[in-house]
């Protein structure tokens, strides 16, 4: 007889547990507690064994079909009665028909199961997993929540994003601030403001939005390899970023806005603020305090898990940053706008090299090459209303000093021959 490998595993198993217990070294319902079966089972195999042999312990039943298994005309004929007569009967109210009226007596599963293989019936919603309430973290700044929430916080057809920061341990809000829409840029303000006035924490729980995480397809895992401008900043910072795959995960933020939108806009109403300006003075002066106070819990310990951020540049970190590669000119394109890279006395030239442009929060640009800031810009407007560095008559002379502009612009050095813009080259000086 040919044996499977799990089959030859399994006789061996047995057959050393037998051994074991003819020898006395354990007792035999022992050995059928090993096995895991019966003591009349046990023994029905050592019959066999010392009648048989080793083959005496080895399972006939494997490759044989199972005396229970429901006959392929009875299948046929289950599928033929669905499709014809009760395809829109429940499963349950199909079943006993299949017992009252034709006499076919399977059982409820296996209809079931075999109507839903056969793609006749779509198989049902899986049930919602027994969820655990979620104990608060020790520590004030261990894990803090961030998120947003859309509704006509300023009145009827105002419609404005909140977004919040708020502690896990303490349920303290940190920052709220309405906004006309959560982005990137807003929520990095968040995180900045709260860095800047409490520290550095230790992670941060939020949902899976597109500022938050990449997700390769819709309701699945995220993307950790793939970070997007605010998971970049948390990892310079070392903040673990952990992502929420229901709501019902964020059942502490989604509650806590809950009651701020029960709150809020009737708070707004009764002061008469009806410009978002107005209500995120209001929210940072007194509303956030208040509610801290009103809802806020104290942690389990007294200890704080915020690190001091000192030391860490939080202006290039809270930023926007795209890479981009130097033209030979020793400009970079970014955003329609040509950024000048001045020169430098420790490289002669930045043609080819791969910059950092970094798009601050307030609109400037910087221009930084590994540590070092080789550029930095004012926001477009501010330089297009500016209209670059004065050069005029009055400023002459300081500009001259420190090298800025000088009055014929900025000649080339003089290759031995009057350039155009020459005071000299003036035709009429020539004559």
């Amino acid at each position: 007889m040919v044996y499977t490998q799990a089959g030859m595993e399994r006789a061996m198993k047995v057959q050393e547990v037998i051994l074991r217990a003819i020898s006395k070294q354990i007792r035999w319902f022992e050995a059928a507690k090993i096995l895991g079966m019966s003591g009349r089972q046990l023994r029905r195999l050592y019959y066999r064994y010392r009648t048989y042999g080793y083959d005496g312990l080895y399972d006939r039943r494997k490759g044989k079909p199972s005396p229970r298994r429901v006959p392929l005309a009875a299948a046929e004929r289950i599928f033929a009665l669905y499709r014809e007569k009760y395809f829109d009967f429940s499963m349950r109210h199909f079943h006993e028909k299949l017992w009252s009226e034709h006499g076919i007596l399977v059982s409820y599963s296996w209809v079931k199961l075999a109507l839903q293989g056969a793609g006749l019936v779509a198989k049902e919603r899986q049930r919602g997993v027994h969820r655990r309430k979620r104990e608060r973290r020790p520590m004030a700044g261990m894990m803090l929540h961030i998120d947003g929430s859309r509704h006509e916080w300023l009145g009827e057809g105002q419609w404005h994003d909140l977004i919040m920061v708020l502690d896990d341990a303490t349920s303290e809000i940190y920052y709220a601030q309405l906004v006309e829409e959560e982005s990137t840029a807003t929520v990095m303000a968040a995180l900045r403001e709260v860095v800047e006035k409490r520290g550095i924490f230790c992670s941060l729980y939020s949902d899976r939005g597109s500022h938050f995480w990449l997700t390769p397809k819709a309701g699945e895992r995220v993307d950790r390899q793939r970070l997007t401008q605010v998971g970049r900043a948390l990892r310079d910072l070392g903040i673990e970023m952990i992502p929420a795959y229901s709501p019902q995960a964020r059942g502490r933020s989604e509650r806590n806005f809950g009651t701020w939108q029960g709150r809020l806009p009737q708070e707004l109403r009764a002061k008469r603020i009806t410009s978002k300006e107005e209500a995120n003075r209001f929210l940072r002066e007194s509303y956030i305090g208040e509610m801290s106070g009103r809802f806020g819990v104290p942690a389990a310990q007294v200890e704080s898990a915020f690190v001091p951020a000192s030391g860490k540049d939080l202006e290039r970190i809270f930023s926007l940053q795209h890479e981009r590669v130097v033209n030979r000119d020793n400009t970079v394109s970014f955003a329609n706008r040509v950024l000048q890279i001045e020169r430098t006395s420790w490289r002669g030239t930045f043609a080819g090299v791969r910059v950092v442009v970094s798009e601050h929060l307030d609109g400037s640009l910087s221009v930084y090459y590994g540590p070092h800031q080789v550029g930095q810009f004012a926001k477009q407007q501010e330089e297009e209303n500016r209209g670059g560095p004065d050069c005029g008559k009055d400023a002459e002379s300081k500009l001259l000093k420190d090298g800025v502009c000088s009055p014929l612009g900025n000649p080339a050095e003089s290759a031995g021959f009057p350039l155009s813009h020459s005071p000299n080259n003036n035709p009429a000086v020539l004559l």
